[in-house]
């Protein structure tokens, strides 16, 4: 049987020290980028892979980040939950990580899962989900300065740009106004938007690049007007399909909708077509496999992307370890990821030239049903 590589035998087809080959898998911040590469390349010709268990107990970490896994959403979006997690295991798997679930009841008890598996050495880093206004999670982690970096902005943080409170998200406000402007540059006009009940920092910056982008393409219309043209939902298909049903009976001029989720434009597109309406132009957000079925506009969050810039954040660009808290590279301490609006044929939304009389940039995407 053919003997496994080891550190010895990349260090030799490289040109450097043994000692390089480690400082290379495990800070190669302090390697020169050409050293850096040589030695690179010698691990791919040679197919060698570090030993992960001699690697942590020579360093003492775990080579594990911690997430919670969420309770399953009501509605359709559950699928954003794999996805996202898909990414980050596959990419930490990647840089010599694994990643771990664990459950927990609430915020608070959430913390004590961090104490605990902090006491007991399990983890390097935490991820954060759902994050809320003045979330504890947030404050307790920088606070005992352990290594976590949120998918979600720390919402009602005196500082966004506080390196001590690192965040990654999708810019919900540019994906809501790519719908918004679409819809306006095919020469609609009350566009409604159904959100969730305010006071959710995601579904309030959603609403907002709805908004925005009504002022800017449509100024004739005051805020009474786009305060009449937004109404609420909770987070499933039934009570969207409700509320649009209602909204629909009361102003009969309604021309499209831009939804906050998926789950909830899935209860928008049954409420218009059972009113006769199925031509009736639905967009969602998420882009959900259920969207891609039915054929739904919806914006695409591009989670790949957001479990890159987490990584990055916690281990640096090229990274294979948890850098210290509050010893990032990174001068912005944050990733905001531009998403992509993509556009369904079926959901009678067929490419048209832009507000602006220009042609979609990278941000939408056309797909034929």
């Amino acid at each position: 049987m053919a003997q496994l590589p080891t550190v010895e035998d990349v260090a030799r087809l490289a040109g450097v020290s043994r000692q390089t080959v480690s400082n290379v898998i495990n800070t190669p911040e302090i390697v020169r980028p050409e050293t850096r590469e040589r030695v690179e390349q010698a691990v791919r010709e040679l197919g060698w892979r570090p030993h992960a268990s001699a690697r942590r107990l020579r360093t003492r970490t775990s080579s594990t980040i911690g997430i919670r896994l969420d309770p399953l959403p009501r509605g359709i979006s559950g699928a954003i939950q794999d996805r996202f997690l898909h990414a980050l295991t596959e990419q930490s798997a990647e840089r010599g990580m694994r990643v771990t679930l664990f459950t927990a009841r609430d915020p608070l008890d959430e913390i004590e899962q961090y104490r605990s598996l902090r006491d007991g050495a399990d983890v390097d880093a935490f991820v954060l989900t759902s994050t809320s206004y003045d979330d504890p999670r947030i404050d307790w982690l920088a606070r005992e300065r352990i290594p976590f970096v949120s998918f979600g902005r720390p919402w009602g943080a005196e500082r966004l740009d506080d390196p001590d409170r690192l965040w990654v998200d999708v810019d919900g406000r540019a994906g809501t106004a790519l719908a918004t402007r679409h819809l306006i540059g095919r020469g609609l006009r009350r566009i409604g938007f159904l959100g969730w009940p305010a006071g959710s920092g995601t579904g309030d910056d959603r609403r907002a690049g709805w908004r925005e982008a009504m002022r800017e393409g449509l100024p004739e219309l005051s805020d009474a007007d786009l305060d009449a043209l937004a109404f609420e939902a909770t987070e499933a298909v039934a009570p969207a399909r409700v509320a649009v049903e209602e909204h629909i009976a009361r102003d009969p001029e309604l021309e499209a909708l831009v939804c906050v989720s998926d789950s909830i434009a899935l209860g928008a597109m049954m409420a218009v077509r059972e009113a006769g309406l199925p031509h009736f132009p639905v967009m969602g957000f998420d882009n959900t496999p259920v969207a891609q079925a039915v054929g739904l506009s919806s914006v695409d969050q591009h989670l790949g992307e957001v479990a890159t810039a987490i990584l990055d954040l916690l281990m640096g660009a090229t990274g294979r370890r948890v850098l210290p808290h509050g010893s990032g590279t990174d001068d912005a301490g944050h990733r905001l990821i531009t998403p992509q609006l993509v556009v369904r044929r079926s959901s009678h939304l067929a490419p048209v030239e832009e507000a602006d009389g220009t042609e979609p940039g990278d941000h939408t995407r056309k797909e034929d049903q």
